[in-house]
């Protein structure tokens, strides 16, 4: 049976643990984050976020993974991360591929892409 002193240290660490997670979530997040919604009626294989002025695409956000029609995913920055303007790139499993330039991500929480009359679009929130 536990007395109450040695039930005290650990509702103390557990306590603490909860305090520390409540200050470290939120240094973590960007003002970039946003979520991604797929009602294209087909999977997404890749999924490409870079800096509006880079040249370069970085590597697929969704690694082995896809992206299935209905499904969302949140797309997570750094705190530290500066730049407001990004690119959006996805593709099929063909490879075709649609992007969508200088999305101000500080302005935007929701990007849901869709395909209408055989052109991408997307909405955003």
């Amino acid at each position: 049976m536990l007395n109450k002193t040695s039930f005290r240290p650990a509702a103390i660490c557990v306590a603490a643990m909860q305090i520390l997670m409540l200050t470290v979530t939120p240094a973590v997040a960007g003002e970039q984050d946003f979520t991604v919604v797929n009602k294209t009626g087909v999977e997404i294989h890749a999924l490409h976020v870079s800096p509006h002025k880079s040249d370069e695409w970085g590597e697929d956000i969704l690694g082995k993974d896809t992206l299935a029609d209905g499904e969302s995913l949140d797309i997570k920055f750094y705190r530290s991360e500066k730049a407001a303007h990004w690119d959006l790139r996805i593709e099929d499993k063909a490879g075709n591929s649609v992007v969508w330039e200088s999305l101000d991500l500080t302005e935007i929480s929701e990007v849901t892409l869709f395909i209408r009359n055989g052109k991408a679009v997307a909405e955003f929130k």
